[in-house]
């Protein structure tokens, strides 16, 4: 899970997220909403990637980036878990 803290740290690639969030795509797709070069995108897409948060599959000569569901509900499950001991211990 800290891969995926580390990817969450950047203010880019949460964009990204949000962008799959509303649908599937290329990483040209995902690149038209930024001003930054494509092998920028392409590095955000690679840690987030490695980090499990986006699933890549290949699609004839594209590759489509979409959202792996299972680690964000890890990382909310920890998020909500840290809040709810919060609340239990008073501060």
């Amino acid at each position: 899970m800290n891969d995926a803290f580390k990817a969450l740290s950047d203010a880019n690639r949460r964009q990204i997220l949000r962008l799959l969030r509303q649908r599937d795509m290329t990483a040209g797709e995902i690149a038209e909403h930024f001003h930054m070069s494509k092998p920028s995108v392409s590095h955000h897409l690679n840690t987030l990637n490695q980090a499990n948060l986006v699933l890549r599959e290949r699609r004839g000569q594209h590759i489509v980036y979409s959202l792996n569901t299972t680690v964000l509900q890890e990382v909310i499950s920890w998020f909500l878990e840290l809040s709810k001991g919060k609340k239990e211990g008073g501060r």
